[in-house]
């Protein structure tokens, strides 16, 4: 119940992933990190991963341009343990509907141009800070004191410089801690469903 009342951009990005099955793809922008290979663990960790330049997007700009030319794409699986992106890669067939979800996505003007619809999903800093650590504790072994320094030093200031400016570009902009998500959450349902229509 609380993850639909505390609806995010995954959540979403899945809710509609649900609703249209094959018809959806899902691509997440954390998927395009840039592999520091040349760099040890320790110092990868220190890095900022929460700028623009912290990701290929250029790759994901390729990625996304092919799957609209209904070509498949091998996209990258990136360890967030090892802060490398791995050798193997997912195959990813087109399809209709292609939701590039990240919380950066509408930062880059190449990327926004071959959007249809762009959503914002607004969220709380005392909501955002709650997940940060659940997630990095659960799925990415991240101690307690490590996630609070990274929110305070790197996460909060380029939220603030990079994504809060971002709500301008949105068509939509979904309030993430409401306790009624439903009219928000149809408009955009009902918008991949005219797309899907009118393909």
């Amino acid at each position: 119940m609380q993850e639909e009342l505390l609806l995010g951009k995954s959540t979403l990005a899945n809710k509609i992933k649900e609703e249209f099955k094959d018809d959806v793809i899902v691509l997440a922008h954390d998927f395009y990190y840039k592999s520091l290979t040349d760099i040890t663990l320790e110092e990868r960790k220190k890095r900022n991963y929460d700028c623009p330049e912290a990701f290929e997007t250029d790759l994901m700009i390729k990625d996304v341009k092919a799957l609209i030319n209904g070509q498949t794409i091998e996209r990258p699986i990136y360890s967030y343990t090892e802060r490398l992106r791995e050798s193997k890669t997912v195959t990813v067939e087109p399809a209709p509907i292609v939701i590039i979800e990240g919380i950066l996505v509408l930062e880059n003007e190449e990327l926004t141009n071959l959007m249809d619809f762009k959503v914002f999903v607004d969220t709380d800093a005392d909501i955002r800070l709650t997940r940060l650590v659940e997630r990095d504790r659960k799925e990415r072994g991240l101690d307690l004191e490590y996630i609070i320094s990274k929110y305070k030093d790197t996460l909060k200031p380029m939220h603030e410089k990079y994504v809060e400016p971002c709500k301008k570009k949105a068509d939509i902009i979904i309030p993430a801690n409401r306790d009624n998500n439903d009219i928000g959450f149809n408009v955009v349902i009902n918008k991949v469903k005219d797309i899907i229509e009118n393909e």
